[in-house]
């Protein structure tokens, strides 16, 4: 079974895209950014979720959501990006280290993705500039969808 976890932060909001980006935009563009979780497990479906909330989640700062639908339906596309197979990913190392050192988790963990995801707003956004400036082909995969 597969299940999805976007975390976002609560007191974000949208910003300037011309910030990731080298070279100027030639019209003013905003984004939020976020976090998304892919998680495939097999037991029970509660105990991860209690996981992800205690390990993932800042429960101040940041929301969870189901994250196979997109968090902001209004943008113009979404740029989701992640650390290619064979790439150093610590943060997900970290996870998994934890998972590993709990004695009862209640879930078996047989895969878990990491990827972030910007949420691009604007009339007309073109995701190539923000494919070439934030995905290295190096260590990257990366997927461009339409938000709506």
């Amino acid at each position: 079974m597969t299940r999805s976890f976007e975390i976002l932060g609560r007191f974000d909001h949208e910003s300037d895209c011309q910030k990731l980006l080298y070279a100027p935009l030639s019209q003013r563009l905003t984004y939020r950014e976020t976090t998304l979780y892919q998680v495939e497990f097999e037991g029970d479906e509660k105990a991860l979720e209690s996981f992800v909330r205690e390990v993932l989640l800042d429960p101040i700062s940041q929301e969870l959501r189901d994250g196979t639908e997109s968090a902001f339906p209004k943008a113009a596309f979404v740029l989701e990006y992640g650390m290619k197979g064979g790439a150093l990913d610590l943060e997900k190392e970290t996870i998994l280290g934890y998972y590993r050192a709990l004695p009862e988790p209640g879930f078996q963990l047989h895969r878990l993705t990491l990827r972030k995801r910007v949420h691009v707003f604007g009339e007309a956004a073109e995701p190539a500039p923000f494919v070439r400036d934030i995905c290295n082909p190096a260590i990257h995969t990366w997927d461009v969808r339409k938000a709506a």
